[in-house]
């Protein structure tokens, strides 16, 4: 059964466009790391702070590879660099945890 890992991330006023460069330039980065399925980063639409990172991975086993990996800790070296106008791209972040209990035919 898949596993979705959901890192939810504030991110203050201004910064957003930061963290949108910042994913794209790592883009496809974990794409070819065994047992990974898939990834989106959502953008809010509405007055809410919070992006949300949505991995989604064959099992609990293959995400915590790809956390322990060289390459997770290449990804997320200076993540914690300010964005150009000064100030920091996020304020915090939570992981959510979530097994995959149904959903359209090809994404289950």
């Amino acid at each position: 059964m898949s596993v979705a890992k959901i890192n939810a991330i504030t991110v203050p006023e201004g910064s957003g466009d930061e963290l949108a460069r910042r994913f794209a330039a790592r883009a496809g980065a974990v794409d070819s790391h065994d047992g990974f399925e898939g990834f989106e980063l959502l953008r809010p639409t509405d007055s809410r702070n919070v992006w949300l990172v949505v991995t989604r991975w064959r099992d609990e086993a293959a995400f915590k590879a790809w956390t322990a990996s060289a390459a997770f800790a290449h990804g997320h070296r200076g993540a914690d660099a300010p964005a150009p106008h000064g100030g920091p791209v996020s304020t915090g972040a939570e992981l959510w945890s979530y097994d995959v209990a149904g959903g359209s035919p090809g994404t289950a």
